[in-house]
């Protein structure tokens, strides 16, 4: 199976095959979405309670995952784009004060998704092995959507950006927030399902299968790559 057949839908089940896209370097951009260190840190496990525990060890495939694929094969996408000419950009969640009064609604309210992430300090800041170089843009959002918490949109028009190639986490929040609001925007969206991540394994896949083939294609940084010519 192929990504023209994989992740299918029951609203595509039937669809012909879509076309290989036809990939301009100078008009496509990596996108790498809410890497950042806040995500990938870990207490001792032995130091926790029970039920702190329990949390823990449910939590611990999205950690594998994230060290063993979604990272390094994010990190080699990044190596291989800059070496092509493609624009690498990145986003982050983060907060322009101390006490995130400048957050949006759904980072105030009760429960997992209530961040505070003031953006000078180290857990807001995007893991150091996808680190952006230095002229590369970063923009910050307290918002799931990137495109609609910032000014990605105008600065990919000003780039002359047609296809924004999607990695990052988490697949079924802010990734799929992002895409749905690049393919509103008539942008070609491209996901990488390799070099994304959910809170589970079953959140991932489903989540892909709802949005692949209307908002974006989803393939593996692989396919991408042989499509691109970056292999």
């Amino acid at each position: 199976m192929t990504w023209k057949t994989a992740y299918r839908s029951i609203y595509y089940a039937d669809a012909p095959e879509p076309e290989t896209p036809v990939l301009n370097p100078a008009e496509t951009a990596i996108l790498v979405i809410d890497v950042q260190n806040t995500y990938l840190a870990r207490p001792d496990r032995d130091m926790l309670a029970p039920a702190a525990q329990a949390a823990y060890d449910a939590w611990t495939p999205f950690h594998q995952r994230m060290h063993d694929q979604v990272i390094p094969r994010t990190a080699a996408l990044l190596a291989k784009a800059r070496a092509a000419g493609i624009e690498c950009l990145f986003a982050r969640i983060a907060c322009q004060t101390k006490d995130g009064r400048d957050r949006s609604l759904s980072q105030k309210l009760p429960g997992w998704n209530n961040l505070l992430l003031p953006k000078d300090e180290q857990p807001s800041q995007i893991v150091p092995a996808l680190a952006p170089l230095a002229d590369e843009i970063v923009v910050t959002k307290t918002t799931d959507s990137a495109l609609t918490g910032t000014n990605l949109r105008l600065i990919l028009h000003n780039l002359g950006i047609k296809t924004v190639v999607c990695t990052g986490i988490f697949t079924d929040q802010c990734v799929s927030s992002t895409v749905r609001s690049l393919a509103d925007e008539s942008f070609a969206v491209i996901v990488l399902e390799d070099c994304c991540a959910a809170g589970s394994d079953e959140l991932h896949h489903k989540e892909l299968e709802v949005i692949n083939m209307i908002y974006c294609h989803v393939m593996s940084s692989a396919e991408f790559a042989e499509i691109a010519g970056l292999s």
